[in-house]
């Protein structure tokens, strides 16, 4: 039930409805055109590192010695130490980014991961 302020009429679901989506365009606009802190982005970029082929590495961690394993083990931790900038820029598709932490296919031979 809508209640009259001063003797105006009350005001309508459709008058509301109006003004709430009014509103919602301000806030958004005023979220698009608010200064953005990119202190956490300086943050992030400064643990990266250049490789030797220019690119920025995310995985500061070397690869393990391959000397460590047999096999076909000890031949993928040997190409992980010889493409390692391409191995950075990998996407390791077995979702240990979420469960172990890592940042990409090369953070899967800087410990045994790489062995399973």
């Amino acid at each position: 039930m809508a209640r009259e302020w001063k003797g105006e009429k009350p005001v309508t679901w459709r008058e509301s409805l109006c003004m709430a989506a009014v509103t919602g365009v301000l806030l958004v606009g005023w979220l698009a055109w608010a200064p953005v802190d990119t202190s956490d982005a300086d943050d992030f970029l400064k643990g990266l590192r250049p490789s030797s082929s220019g690119f920025l590495r995310r995985e500061t961690k070397p690869p393990l010695s391959p000397s460590r394993y047999v096999g076909q083990t000890a031949r993928a931790y040997q190409i992980a130490r010889e493409i390692p900038d391409i191995l950075d820029q990998l996407y390791c598709y077995c979702e240990c980014d979420k469960h172990l932490g890592h940042k990409s296919l090369l953070s899967c031979f800087t410990d045994d991961h790489g062995a399973g």
